[in-house]
């Protein structure tokens, strides 16, 4: 078993796309037309990290309940895990490239880590070796 996407709800398609191909460094697997469940039209948007398995799939807010879970998916908790092999260089880039981290680097028993903010708002932990 494999576990092949996960999705992240964001307003829009196309900033949500630069900001996981630009400032995280992701590939963009796929941006293919696409229809809802009821036939309106949509886009299939998949990014992943180099090298990995396992996608996000960015889909758009789709109605009002939606649209109020854009950066709140995971209750304010941190909700994803981008691990890295050299922590300072992704640290690096996604600050160069203006990733908003919310707290300082610091080293615990599984790795270094901080935490930042995807376009949407919501919390992911970069973790790097220790």
């Amino acid at each position: 078993m494999d576990i092949e996407l996960v999705a992240v709800i964001v307003e829009e398609y196309d900033p949500a796309i630069r900001f996981f191909v630009d400032a995280l460094g992701f590939d963009l697997v796929e941006d293919s037309p696409s229809l809802t469940n009821d036939g309106r039209p949509k886009r299939w948007v998949v990014v992943r990290p180099l090298g990995a398995t396992t996608g996000i799939l960015l889909a758009r807010a789709d109605g009002e309940e939606q649209a109020a879970a854009v950066g709140n998916q995971f209750a304010g908790r941190v909700g994803l895990f981008l691990r890295v092999d050299d922590f300072d260089a992704a640290y690096a880039r996604m600050t160069a490239a203006g990733v908003e981290f919310v707290t300082e680097p610091r080293r615990e028993p599984y790795g270094r880590l901080a935490v930042f903010l995807d376009i949407a708002g919501n919390r992911w932990d970069l973790l790097g070796p220790t």
